[in-house]
């Protein structure tokens, strides 16, 4: 009888922890114990790119990836009925964003793991030169798919406690910024989401360390620095970014927004970038869903109800069984 070689397993788990240090904090990563000294407002830019260089040069066969939490006996979590589902990278962090980890992680480990975000494909890209021009593929994300990804990101980007309003905005800013992270919104865009005069979410962003409010160069916008270096691999190409940004702009019912505000804003534009484009229908984790809209679990049926009775939910439910959200949309963007 032939016997097999075994072949090594691969750990795709990469841990980076911030630790204080004179004059500032340090990172250290646990798994090559590179790192430095970094300046406070950029030293969780700083631990998530090393992470996403580590993802970048350990590539592994989508067949190969294994659930990592589950090799570790899936203590990264609350219990669960076990794994199941494609495995992504996700990353989470913990003690108050004093420790990141990025690690190939199954959909129901994912679900079950608390103040984490899955980490699109797309997230990983290198982006080309500033100078380079080329026409978009066919294959890549439309704005529909960048909006989605830019939620599961804000999930694990922006402090857990952060309000609707900020989040609308960080999602504008996050898909309208340049090579330089530079991003100006106009006094129109705000005015039409109903944000043009509070100033409580861009205070929130500058208090996170996520941006920098800088001086505009014409009177009729807000402009800022982005400080969060791992929005540079979000999205190729600044078109298709802004594409997406004015998608969302239109999915979250501008018209109505004064109606709506923006907890049903936000919950309103990320349902409709995880329905189907031709009906309008959903199926996503309710947990999942309330994490990546800012709210608590125990929130978002009533949130529900008021996008129903609005007339933008044709209907909505909670299967008591597998705790998954399915929905339809009144209207199909």
């Amino acid at each position: 009888m032939r016997l097999r070689a075994l072949c090594p397993a691969t750990s795709r788990a990469w841990t980076v922890e911030l630790r204080s240090h004179a004059g500032g904090l340090a990172f250290v990563c646990r798994q090559c114990l590179g790192g430095g000294p970094v300046a406070a407002p950029s030293a969780r830019a700083a631990a998530l790119t090393h992470l996403a260089r580590h993802a970048r040069s350990d590539v592994l066969a989508p067949h190969l990836r294994t659930c990592q939490c589950h090799e570790r006996g899936c203590r990264w979590h609350r219990r669960h009925r076990g794994c199941s589902g494609p495995v992504r990278l996700l990353l989470a962090c913990e003690r108050g964003g004093r420790v990141w980890r990025l690690a190939d992680a199954c959909t129901a480990c994912a679900a079950a793991t608390a103040h984490a975000a899955v980490v699109p494909d797309t997230a990983l890209l290198i982006p080309p030169p500033a100078t380079s021009r080329r026409q978009r593929r066919r294959n890549e994300p439309d704005g529909r798919t960048r909006v989605r990804e830019m939620f599961s990101y804000l999930a694990a980007a922006l402090p857990a406690g952060a309000s609707p309003a900020t989040r609308l905005i960080a999602l504008q800013c996050a898909l309208r910024m340049n090579a330089s992270m530079r991003v100006s919104l106009s006094l129109g865009l705000l005015r039409s989401l109903r944000l043009g005069g509070n100033p409580s979410p861009w205070q929130e962003l500058e208090q996170a360390r996520w941006l920098c409010l800088t001086p505009g160069r014409e009177t009729g916008e807000v402009a800022a620095v982005l400080l969060d270096d791992a929005l540079l691999g979000q999205a190729p190409t600044r078109p298709d970014r802004c594409h997406a940004a004015d998608w969302a702009v239109r999915a979250g019912c501008p018209s109505r927004a004064g109606v709506l505000g923006p907890l049903l804003q936000v919950v309103s534009v990320y349902l409709t970038s995880h329905s189907h484009p031709e009906t309008g229908q959903g199926l996503n984790e309710a947990d999942r869903t309330a994490r990546e809209c800012g709210i608590q679990p125990a929130e978002l049926p009533h949130v529900l109800e008021q996008l129903a009775a609005l007339g933008l939910l044709d209907s909505w439910r909670i299967a008591a069984d597998t705790e998954d959200l399915g929905w339809a949309m009144r209207s199909p963007q």
